[in-house]
């Protein structure tokens, strides 16, 4: 089933080819359930990423530009035939990377990868200017016209699905990608790039350049001939590649980081909110942009609902990702590891109290029990800076209004969640959260029709949906006299 890792290393796709580095350097990719090598990749350089995007502008000025937009739409559905043959391959090769279980990759990531593709492979003979009626003695109109090369650099939480978001509709409006990997989960991007060549995309279409950001990450954005930079990841990266864009004043898009509330009033329904809760903060190992790291409960409900996630964290069934009985894998690196186990530390030492979980589990790789902290005052740090693991800080409020103070008292705004009876307090709670996206009574769920993003620390632009187009489109006004 794993032809595609039993490859002792792998290349750098540039320009339809799998090729070394130019440097000649390698780095390993580790499986976080074992801490074993799983491969070694190619590492970019400055050099390989200048080959990219040479190449990426080739075939945008070349094959890919002179292409009809139906036949692009006709390859994105080709690609995803191959796909969805190939599907295990890719489900277990994700698991094997990222640490993530491979029933939440089935469930979830898969599905929503091929969405994604098949979504804007309709699209993309479907992007319209429009005529506007300026004067009677001119036709005036708009054409919607690709950006041109587009720099993507995906994070390590869902490499295979966010990378698609980025892929898809970039292709679709006829730009071409150079797409780079977090340096911890390279390997499915590799195999989505191969899955492109086989599918019939014109050499350079799409390149996929491993490496590390502070070298080949660093690059693409400083690049001058590249037009466009999508990034998902923490802000302060976000931040650098604000920096290094100025450069050519290219067109940047940010999804960076979240620290959620989801907000549980008395009259909720309180079975539903404590499952949604659970898997709020501990799908993903709590590795998730939008996790429902901050759980609001009124003071009323606080220990029912401590008791609640403690048992439900009781319950995790943590091991090796590959199990479709786990429930729970590893975070992805001893970094992280560490990173998560220090989150837990100085929570204790403010003064919360831990009610489940905050140790590492077993001695094999990365793994960290799902855990709990109740009596949390907003102040804290556990309740203020992103850990991305299965921390939940549960704090307690005294009213509406004390909660939208505490829901919005963070630099992000990325998502929300709000569990209530009441269908006026959940249009009024709704419309004074700062959150780009609001869950009533669900938390979690995304769609690809729907815009996703935040602001503040959470980022600037939307991805998803119609508005992802303009991502990656200028519109041009063409003006025609047509008087004497």
């Amino acid at each position: 089933m794993l032809d595609w890792i039993s490859t002792s290393t792998h290349s750098l796709l540039i320009d339809g080819q799998f090729v070394p580095a130019v440097s000649g350097r390698t780095f390993d990719t580790l499986n976080p359930a074992t801490g074993q090598v799983l491969a070694q990749v190619a590492e970019a350089g400055v050099e390989d990423i200048d080959a990219a995007v040479a190449s990426s502008r080739k075939a945008f000025e070349g094959a890919w530009g002179a292409m009809r937009a139906a036949d692009r739409g006709a390859l994105m559905l080709k690609l995803a035939d191959l796909i969805r043959r190939d599907a295990e391959e890719l489900v277990h090769l994700e698991s094997l990377d990222s640490g993530k279980p491979v029933s939440a990759i089935r469930r979830q990531d898969l599905p929503a990868v091929l969405d994604t593709l098949t979504y804007y492979a309709g699209m993309a003979d479907k992007i319209n200017g429009q005529v506007i009626p300026a004067r009677p003695d001119a036709l005036t109109y708009t054409i919607r016209e690709p950006l041109g090369v587009v720099g993507a650099i995906v994070p390590w939480n869902f490499p295979l699905m966010i990378g698609m978001w980025k892929i898809a509709p970039a292709l679709a409006c006829g730009c071409t990608v150079v797409l780079k990997p977090a340096e911890i989960t390279p390997l499915t991007a590799l195999k989505i790039g191969a899955l492109a060549l086989e599918a019939g995309f014109p050499a350079g279409v799409l390149n996929v350049v491993p490496g590390f950001g502070a070298v080949a990450g660093q690059a693409l954005v400083d690049h001058a001939d590249v037009d466009k930079v999508t990034f998902t990841g923490s802000p302060a990266v976000g931040r650098q590649i604000l920096r290094g864009a100025a450069g050519n004043l290219k067109r940047v898009t940010l999804e960076l980081g979240g620290k959620s509330a989801n907000i549980v009033f008395p009259d909720a329904d309180l079975d539903a909110a404590g499952r949604a809760a659970g898997s709020g903060i501990f799908f993903n190992t709590g590795q998730v942009c939008s996790a429902g790291s901050r759980i609001l409960v009124h003071e009323s409900i606080h220990d029912e609902m401590v008791e609640r996630l403690t048992a439900r964290a009781d319950r995790m069934r943590l091991g090796d990702p590959q199990d479709s009985g786990t429930s729970m894998g590893p975070v992805v690196s001893e970094t992280q590891m560490n990173r998560v186990l220090d989150y837990i530390r100085i929570g204790s030492e403010d003064g919360a109290t831990l009610a489940a979980g905050g140790n590492r589990h077993g001695s094999a790789g990365y793994f960290v029990e799902p855990t709990i902290f109740a009596n949390v005052r907003p102040d804290m740090r556990i309740a203020q800076e992103e850990i991305f693991g299965p921390v939940a800080a549960i704090i307690p409020f005294r009213d509406e209004e004390d909660a939208l103070r505490i829901a919005n008292g963070t630099v992000y705004s990325l998502a929300a969640g709000v569990w209530t009876a009441d269908i006026a307090r959940a249009h009024r709670f709704t419309r004074k959260l700062k959150a780009g996206t609001v869950w009533v009574n669900t938390f979690g769920p995304t769609d690809i029709r729907l815009p996703w993003g935040g602001t503040r620390d959470s980022g600037f632009g939307r991805e998803h949906g119609e508005v992802a187009i303009d991502n990656f489109t200028e519109p041009k006004v063409v003006w025609i006299n047509t008087g004497p």
